[in-house]
């Protein structure tokens, strides 16, 4: 029979369609390619399928304030474009980002001189932290450093003449404190030389004359020490018979030494202290807040200031002339930080919030006025549709009060008790807040599972009390009772599925995984522990020397018999063959915290009971994975972990 035009037309889309329809099956069933550094142990094979359905969550930017160009007034931030955040100038408010540094490692931390002359920059190697200072010349970095110690920048002279910074190079263990010329690099002094402990330079007093660091022997204990420069002696400015800890110290124009400290406090507020006497003398008190961080504008007139609420950052401006305090309520609900004043005036701070992504801002400190500097990218997406968090507040087993952020899937696209991710942040001096979730945000988003951050007694942010709970061997266990304590709160929950609930964190928070599904194993359907530590002996006798002394005050003394054996006790690693809930790695081959080895240990113990133990090993990562492609690769793997052991339910 003659086949009719339409017939003919109709025969030959369907030929023109196949071979797209089977590329598309292949595709499908093709694993994606895994970076070179990577080593994928146990771990099945990336389905490109995965790949594209998340893409546009792997897309996401973010954009840090880092300082000012006091001779052009444009923006320096830290942005990515590439594999690696690398800085970017930025002329005005969402104008282009002009790229200064372009390398394989992300470039860290950075200041312009008070003139605007040179830039000056850090950056490691593999995550190693063995940071080298550069200087930018004419678009080329230029070491200033010996490319073999670790280095710490730390504030320039007010004259730019100078860069105060801590190196270990002298006894490649401490940091010791140097003066270096940027143009002549060679012609560096040590001002102090350490014996232990953390010390880092913080502000030159306006003449120049002195020179302000301080010694970090604890989260909640730092000595203060004014240095001579002219003939290089010390005075210790600290004196209390208490720990006194300082979140932030900086001279004000006119001389005055003006600190955020918990000093006579549980919480910290922001007061002078007197050069002479070191008495601390509270100015701004937000009672139940501890003040995180401030600033003084360059003419003395202002202080920026952040309030940590439960997480939360308020920023809010004190009037140096009347005492009024302005809170700039125009902000969304979110975490500020890295906030600082241009010469002329101008507060610039990045601004992160899930439902906002992370990019830089400035405000006028007359008006609270405040201009948005970047828009970064989110993959296409709009970030205005992530769910915001909820603070959680429970009673724990002995009492004390703390909270946490509950991320929700919305309950209309995602009907029914969902699944549930427990993530427990590092430090254990540090806090879970409220902030962009970027890759995470596909597993609320798309897979309807609901994410929880907590903030276990350690966690910074709550006063001195809160952060001092768990020092020590003998108390460590008692975070753990806090898991319980929130899962116990949670699994009540009628919009959780309390029958697919998984733990995760990272560094400490590694160690806290282990350490819930040992012990509420039977409530957990996995675990995916990054950079944990399985042992606390072994921890402290391999991390980094110049760490050690630093660890063992929150920790424990491994060298005592009596702290050791219960070290060794509270050690997952010596109850590996109980663990029997489904586990992921994942180690950087150059961390200097938390070593390699601490992963290797856990993993061989795990699977010689016969148990799944994933293993995600980057050979060129340290302290949790930098570079975009890597980590990439490591929200896959753990995608395909999570949709078998607690989306599908095998154990």
């Amino acid at each position: 029979m003659r086949m009719t035009f339409v017939g003919a037309l109709v025969a030959a889309s369907l030929q023109l369609f196949a071979p797209s329809a089977v590329a598309a099956e292949e595709m499908a069933d093709a694993i994606a390619p895994k970076p070179a550094a990577l080593v994928a142990d146990q771990i099945p094979g990336i389905p490109m399928s995965i790949v594209e359905k998340t893409r546009p969550y792997m897309e996401f930017r973010t954009a840090s304030f880092v300082g000012w160009d006091p001779k052009t007034k444009a923006m320096l931030v830290r942005t990515r474009f590439a594999d690696t955040s690398q800085l970017h100038r930025i002329a005005k408010p969402l104008s282009t980002r002009e790229q200064l540094t372009f390398g394989d490692e992300p470039a860290r931390s950075a200041s312009y001189a008070p003139d605007g002359s040179a830039l000056l920059f850090q950056k490691d190697m593999g995550g190693n932290e063995v940071n080298q200072i550069f200087v930018l010349e004419d678009g080329v970095p230029k070491m200033l450093t010996d490319g073999k110690s670790r280095n710490s920048m730390g504030p320039w002279s007010n004259s730019g003449n100078f860069l105060a910074f801590g190196s270990n190079k002298r006894t490649g263990l401490y940091n010791d404190i140097y003066l270096m010329s940027p143009t002549n690099p060679d012609n560096t002094v040590m001002l102090v030389a350490s014996t232990g402990g953390g010390w880092f330079p913080i502000d030159f007093s306006p003449d120049d004359k002195h020179l302000l660091v301080f010694n970090y022997v604890s989260v909640t204990d730092n000595q203060l020490y004014l240095i001579d420069i002219a003939n290089g002696t010390a005075r210790k400015l600290t004196n209390s018979s208490q720990p006194v800890a300082y979140n932030g110290l900086k001279y004000a124009p006119d001389g005055q030494l003006w600190a955020a400290s918990d000093d006579g406090s549980d919480v910290q507020r922001i007061g002078t202290v007197n050069i002479e006497t070191a008495v601390f003398e509270p100015i701004i008190d937000e009672k139940i807040w501890d003040i995180s961080d401030f600033d003084i504008s360059k003419d003395g007139r202002w202080i920026a200031f952040e309030v940590n609420q439960a997480g939360r950052s308020v920023l809010k401006i004190y009037d140096m002339q009347s005492g009024a305090v302005r809170t700039v309520s125009d902000l969304p609900a979110g975490v500020i930080g890295n906030f600082k004043f241009a010469p002329w005036g101008e507060l610039g701070f990045t601004l992160n919030t899930n439902q906002g992504g992370s990019d830089s801002y400035s405000i006028v400190p007359e008006t609270l006025a405040i201009t948005r500097w970047t828009k970064s990218e989110t993959g296409g997406l709009d970030a205005a549709n992530n769910v915001a968090p909820e603070l959680i507040e429970i009673t724990s087993f002995d009492g004390e009060k703390m909270s946490g952020f509950l991320y929700r899937p919305d309950p209309k696209r995602h009907k029914g008790k969902r699944p549930l991710i427990i993530n427990i942040h590092g430090g254990p001096e540090g806090q879970a807040t409220p902030r962009f979730l970027g890759r995470n945000n596909y597993l609320i988003n798309e897979l309807g599972i609901a994410i929880f951050y907590p903030n276990v007694r350690g966690s910074t942010g709550f006063g001195k009390r809160f952060t001092a709970l768990d020092n020590g061997p003998f108390r460590r266990e008692d975070s753990v009772k806090d898991i319980g304590a929130f899962l116990s709160h949670l699994r009540k929950d009628k919009l959780i599925n309390k029958r697919r609930i998984a733990v995760t964190g990272g560094s400490y928070g590694g160690y806290m995984t282990l350490a819930s599904m040992l012990r509420y194993g039977n409530t957990l359907k996995a675990g995916l522990e990054v950079v944990g530590i399985s042992n606390f002996v072994t921890f402290l006798e391999n991390t980094q020397p110049y760490r050690r002394n630093l660890r063992r005050v929150e920790y424990g003394d491994e060298r005592i018999s009596e702290q050791r054996a219960k070290l060794e006790e509270i050690s997952p690693l010596r109850r590996a063959s109980e663990i029997d809930t489904p586990l992921m790695v994942v180690t950087g081959a150059n961390d200097p915290r938390v070593p390699a080895s601490e992963a290797d240990q856990i993993v061989e113990a795990v699977r010689a009971n016969g148990r799944p133990a994933w293993h995600l090993l980057a050979k060129n990562e340290g302290h949790g994975f930098r570079k975009k492609a890597n980590a990439d690769y490591q929200f896959w793997a753990s995608l395909l972990f999570w949709q078998k052991y607690l989306l599908n339910g095998d154990k």
